[in-house]
């Protein structure tokens, strides 16, 4: 568009926001209609019960990787259980994504079932696996619980340090302070 034509469209626009619509102003207050009502962005939640409450799934689970993870060797972990709907059967499925750096010992079920109790103390379990590389490797742990007639699942990948942890990324350059006061990172042209 050129210049011109922006003008003209500014200057309408501006003309007929400043003008009320040829109606004349009495003073009297005109209800909006709940469309263009403003929203009250002060609102705040209601915490006349002193709860606060947040979404989480069926189970918790909770890990502790039992010594360091070797090439060959298989390691075990220790998990805890909580329910959060009660005294309900959970059942645990332990999975791995790649099986070519992880795998399962003969001995250790795919699955088991973990009774139901009153008891709020977190249930035990314990999975071992076998490492089969170094890395990062992940053991995926899914508990479900049947409520109803219908299955809720909670999933928690657990991550698997096997070997030296990642290289950190070095910095390159040196940090300086410009003429503008910001902080810079100063490379040197030297190989």
């Amino acid at each position: 568009m050129s210049q011109k034509k922006v003008l003209v469209l500014v200057a309408a626009l501006l003309a007929g926001a400043c003008s009320n619509g040829g109606e004349e102003n009495t003073g009297a207050v005109v209800a909006e209609s709940p469309a263009t009502a403003v929203p009250d962005v002060g609102a705040k939640p209601d915490r006349s019960n002193g709860r606060t409450v947040k979404l989480q799934g069926p189970v918790n689970i909770s890990y502790k990787i039992i010594g360091a993870p070797i090439v060959g060797q298989a390691v075990a972990v220790d998990l805890q259980i909580v329910s959060n709907v009660g005294a309900q059967t959970i059942t645990l499925t332990y999975r791995v994504n790649d099986t070519t750096a992880m795998q399962f010992p003969e001995a250790q079920p795919p699955s088991v079932t973990i009774a139901a109790t009153n008891s709020a103390e977190p249930q035990t379990q314990q999975v071992r696996i076998i490492p089969l590389r170094e890395g990062r490797l992940f053991l995926n742990v899914s508990a479900s619980i049947e409520t109803g007639g219908d299955t809720t699942s909670t999933v928690t990948a657990i991550p698997i340090q096997v070997g030296p942890a990642a290289p950190q990324q070095s910095e390159n350059g040196t940090m300086a302070i410009d003429e503008n006061g910001d902080a810079i990172r100063v490379l040197s042209g030297e190989d």
